[in-house]
């Protein structure tokens, strides 16, 4: 039945994720033609992120593996039902047991979410939060005014903040080095949040660097 797939329709098609035993839904993510083989061929669920541009298994850095005991396909063949055995009791990021959380009641927003885990990085859990508080009130949320106030003033907090840090250097004063550097790397996922670019790929490309001199990595660029 996977070999019906018509992946030149759709090169990515959405995995709704289900606890085998309960039947509770656990996450929606995306899935390409790989990610569907190594599925099958390791009995454990693997996606592809497309904030990130890569494949990733469920668990792999927080070790709460999904273990795919059956797969469903809908009727159009488009969209894919895993029902799993969920590692450690949470699939969400947020620590949850489920992503679903966010009960949405007709005159009340979504509510924030707070709590992160481990398994993510610190640009990630800030990141995450940062996006999810687009929906917070700017008059109680920082991010949620900048957010508000629009591009200028995102763009802005970063020159200052970039300025504040230079000064900070200058100054040879580590404490405020520190601090600075902070506020400029908050204000820098605040603005690729706001561009909704994931710091991930920040990563990736100075991956790419590594083993490049900086004038060659520099030419490259401008011959692209």
């Amino acid at each position: 039945m996977i070999d019906k797939i018509d992946w030149t329709k759709n090169d990515l098609i959405p995995a709704i994720v289900q606890e085998s035993e309960n039947g509770k839904v656990l996450m929606l993510a995306y899935m390409n033609k790989e990610a569907v083989e190594l599925t099958l061929s390791t009995n454990l669920a693997h996606f592809y992120s497309r904030s990130r541009k890569k494949m990733w298994k469920k668990g792999e850095s927080s070790g709460n593996l999904q273990h795919v005991k059956e797969i469903y396909l809908d009727c159009d063949l488009d969209t894919i039902l895993l029902k799993v055995k969920q590692d450690g009791g949470c699939a969400c990021h947020t620590g949850r047991e489920s992503c679903f959380f966010n009960r949405v009641d007709i005159d009340e927003a979504p509510s924030e979410i707070i709590s992160q885990i481990d398994s993510y990085s610190t640009s990630d859990k800030l990141y995450h939060t940062i996006q999810e508080r687009k929906l917070a009130d700017p008059k109680t949320s920082y991010v949620a005014s900048l957010f508000k106030k629009g591009e200028n003033s995102i763009l802005k907090k970063v020159v200052e903040e970039a300025g504040e840090f230079s000064f900070a250097v200058k100054d040879n004063d580590e404490k405020e080095i520190i601090y600075e550097a902070a506020d400029l790397a908050f204000h820098t996922l605040v603005a690729l949040a706001y561009k909704n670019v994931n710091p991930d790929l920040i990563k990736q490309e100075l991956e790419r660097r590594f083993g490049l001199s900086g004038i060659e990595e520099k030419n490259s660029r401008e011959n692209t």
